[in-house]
């Protein structure tokens, strides 16, 4: 039995019924037998063994009050998984799925991820299984001021700095911060994706979709193909999504399919993104609403519909395992080139053999989403220098990184053997700038 075999079995043994998180280290440890032949002092310092558990996980309760005076009772989760190269940075997660397993899983992904984007800054992740869907601004405040409650004692500017994620956006983070300032008494960079008035960044929300873009566009220019005159299929309708879609339009593409978890709207004549966001932004209903405003488009129950719509380039926006095997064969028998990740993990191992046997240029969640995360280092500097940046010189650099992202898993791929592909190559670039650090620390 190989190493990443022995150290998988272990991880399945120490962390049952977490089917995400097995799946996870999985995708990374079978990248990683090349370069473990490579460099037995990895072998030897055990940083398999030591990368696949967390530094530390803390699990807590989140009592609150709802507006009719009962007592609710959530659960609250940080994992800080990794801070080989920097503080712990990733997103809060607020979901009636959450659990442990999951927040296991997207903080295992987002140590590589965050190395990827070159900036330095460790991998974690948080949330609990409260629902903002329903709730009143006063529900959410007093959640969020009980969550950070507990929280305020594991975090800090040089420590951890989470931000948002599914079901918390600006309104979340607001709440979270002044309830975080109120406890410490202090003015810090603790959490990002803040509001511009007080230390927020420009282009951070729409950050990770336009990031998204730039990896997919710089993987189909390689072959000589681009978005001008594609069409486009962007599930989900959260700000991944819509800053997606946006940023396509930009590119000379369009959209003509989108999702939230009710089901999918198909616009042949390409989705009108102003509508989108009145329904999302300010309304904050449901998808179906689009087809009053535009009688021509389609709507139907069941968001895993949305890919057997026919598009060139589909960009699963919405969550983890959206697409499977069966609906990867439809996108192919479609005639589907090119899929990009805007969601973390939203393809089963199943659907990217399917692409990657079918010759479908596929950029792999943590290389091709990793433009979110990045803004918020960049956010996170700018609260240090007490400095703010013009959006273009925002946009700017995450470009830049986003590029660089592409050509460093492109390279570390061909350097292995994998030329082509990304997901491994992504693997193998991120982890080897953590393996290193961690070498460079001793047994910590």
């Amino acid at each position: 039995m190989s190493l990443t075999e022995q150290v998988m079995e272990q991880v399945m043994k120490r962390n049952p019924n977490e089917p995400e998180f097995h799946q996870a280290v999985k995708e990374v440890l079978e990248s990683l037998e090349p370069v473990l032949e490579r460099h037995p002092e990895y072998v030897k310092a055990g940083i398999l063994e030591r990368i696949v558990e967390p530094e530390r996980v803390i699990m807590f309760r989140v009592p609150w009050v709802d507006d009719n005076g009962k007592v609710q009772v959530n659960r609250g989760f940080r994992v800080q998984f990794n801070s080989a190269i920097g503080p712990y940075k990733g997103g809060l997660r607020f979901h009636p799925s959450v659990n442990l397993g999951i927040i296991k899983f997207l903080g295992f992904e987002q140590i590589f991820k965050n190395s990827l984007t070159g900036l330095p800054i460790g991998g974690g992740k948080g949330g609990s299984d409260f629902d903002p869907k329903g709730k009143s601004d006063g529900e959410i405040m007093r959640f969020c001021q009980s969550f950070m409650t507990e929280l305020y004692r594991h975090v800090g500017a040089d420590v951890d700095v989470p931000a948002g994620d599914i079901g918390v956006g600006a309104r979340e983070i607001g709440y979270m911060y002044g309830q975080y300032k109120r406890i410490t008494g202090l003015y810090e960079g603790v959490l990002t994706g803040k509001g511009l008035t007080y230390g927020g960044s420009l282009a951070r929300t729409e950050a990770t979709g336009y990031g998204l873009c730039y990896f997919v566009d710089e993987m189909i220019k390689a072959k000589g193909k681009s978005f001008k005159g594609a069409r486009v299929i962007s599930s989900g309708s959260g700000n991944v999504s819509i800053y997606a879609t946006q940023k396509v339009y930009q590119l000379g593409g369009k959209v003509v399919a989108m999702s939230d978890s009710n089901g999918y709207i198909y616009d042949p004549e390409g989705v009108n993104l102003d509508t989108i966001r009145r329904i999302k932004e300010v309304e904050r209903k449901r998808i179906s609403e689009y087809v009053k405003y535009h009688p021509h488009a389609t709507y139907t129950e069941g968001c895993s519909g949305i890919w057997t719509v026919k598009c060139d380039i589909a960009l699963p926006n919405a969550t983890q395992n959206e697409i499977n095997k069966e609906s990867a064969e439809i996108l192919v028998k479609n005639g589907c080139w090119a899929v990009g990740e805007g969601a973390n993990m939203p393809s089963t191992p199943e659907a990217i053999e399917v692409f990657q046997k079918n010759g479908v240029l596929f950029a792999p969640a943590k290389a091709a989403n990793a433009g979110g995360v990045a803004t918020s280092a960049l956010e996170m500097t700018q609260n240090s220098m007490r400095l703010s940046w013009t959006f273009e010189e925002v946009d700017a650099k995450l470009k830049e990184i986003m590029v660089n992202i592409y050509k460093n898993a492109s390279e570390a791929a061909k350097e292995y053997g994998y030329e082509g592909n990304l997901v491994v190559g992504a693997n193998i670039a991120g982890f080897k700038k953590v393996a290193n650090a961690m070498l460079a620390q001793g047994i910590v």
